[in-house]
């Protein structure tokens, strides 16, 4: 195993662990994987080729012209160990068919993209939760522990459960609005941190005080 943890406090950076081609990280996100030890891209993230393994195995691009699913991931997002994130394993097997068995000689025929799976910037997955292929994941949503995500979940959205519904919105609409405005996880490192104080707080009115008085009189420079 080549990402191994040492405590339950130990966080691994997917900029510094992610080497797929099909995988795209953003900044600061991490995967807290200690109680079930495994890879992320071979464990967490499941039946997604393009890690040093499969790759050495076959390439589905090359030998059978297939358009593959990837995975991305937003800046601040949070993964709890145990996390699936099921990006295949049901590409080839179509329950509208005779037969859900996948053939070898129906590969190529059977193949079926699901979509991009994406999980956007500052959302909480909890421990054991399971995420579907194609499922979008919104800014700010928190999926929480042991839930199946079979469907989109909008943003700043708690949802939980088996399959995972709406349990409630984080925030108002006008909060929501506001931080859908401001994209503070797109904001340069040292401005985040200066405001560190506000994000760890309930006060978005407060955050978006700062957000008008230091960061859009810089963007509408650009």
């Amino acid at each position: 195993m080549k990402d191994r943890y040492h405590h339950w406090s130990d966080i691994k950076y997917l900029k510094d662990i992610v080497t797929n081609p099909m995988i795209e990280v953003g900044e600061y996100s991490y995967y807290s994987g200690y109680y079930d030890q495994h890879d992320f891209e071979d464990g967490c993230v499941r039946y997604l080729w393009g890690d040093d393994r499969s790759r050495k195995l076959f390439n589905p691009i090359e030998q059978y012209g297939w358009v593959l699913d990837k995975l991305i991931i937003g800046n601040y997002v949070c993964i709890a160990s145990g996390v699936i994130i099921l990006m295949g394993g049901n590409h080839n097997h179509h329950p509208e068919w005779i037969t859900v068995y996948p053939f070898v000689e129906q590969i190529n025929n059977s193949y079926e993209r699901k979509g991009d799976t994406i999980i956007e910037s500052d959302a909480w997955i909890g421990m054991n939760a399971m995420i579907m292929p194609g499922v979008n994941i919104g800014e700010g949503a928190i999926v929480a522990a042991g839930s199946v995500v079979v469907k989109d979940v909008p943003a700043y959205t708690i949802v939980g459960g088996n399959p995972a519904k709406e349990i409630k919105k984080r925030f108002t609409d006008e909060e929501i609005a506001k931080l859908k405005e401001m994209r503070w996880y797109d904001w340069e490192r040292k401005q985040i941190e200066r405001a560190s104080h506000l994000l760890s707080s309930s006060s978005i009115h407060q955050l978006y005080d700062y957000y008008l008085r230091e960061i859009r009189p810089d963007r509408s420079k650009v």
